[in-house]
């Protein structure tokens, strides 16, 4: 993961999602999906298909925890039959990958370490309707032909990674 350079190709979707806005590449993830911030306030994800997470997912969780904490509001998720975007709106502040913090990345490591604790004791875990547990993950990858090591299926296991779920 990265901040793509400034010359990167805009992906046409991109460009059409835009709809004329200057856009400005702040991030390369691990598969190729790449994040552009708009000169009129908007965010644009793009990316190719993953099996494990998608976009729509993480638009309806955006929706969804919105009604608690501060999260950028959805205004467009679609997809082709290769790739898939996300539009949102940008909340104030900077990115913990701008550039700015290549020179002090303990504040941005502290600062999303916080972020992240504030939003788990707001959220109520009760009503969410998803799931991220490590049997749900392990599963899951079965389910998509994923080769799972052995001991990552034995009870023993998955007790602990269900242990150490609920602890977080």
């Amino acid at each position: 993961m990265s901040i793509p350079s400034t010359t990167t190709e805009i992906p046409p979707i991109v460009r059409s999602l835009a709809a004329g806005a200057t856009l400005t590449p702040v991030w390369l993830n691990g598969i190729g999906g790449l994040t552009f911030r708009t000169d009129d306030g908007r965010y644009i994800k793009w990316g190719p298909h993953d099996a494990e997470a998608n976009m729509r997912d993480e638009a309806e969780r955006m929706r969804w925890a919105r009604r608690w904490i501060a999260v950028p509001e959805v205004i467009d998720q679609g997809e082709d039959a290769t790739h898939e975007w996300l539009v949102t709106a940008a909340l104030p502040g900077r990115s913990a990958v701008d550039p700015r913090w290549i020179d002090d990345p303990e504040t941005a490591v502290r600062a999303v370490g916080t972020a992240l604790r504030a939003m788990h004791d707001s959220l109520p875990v009760e009503q969410c309707p998803w799931t991220w547990s490590p049997a749900w993950r392990i599963a899951n990858a079965v389910e998509r032909g994923v080769t799972v090591p052995a001991d990552l299926h034995e009870p023993p296991r998955l007790e602990y990674y269900r242990r150490l779920w609920n602890e977080t």
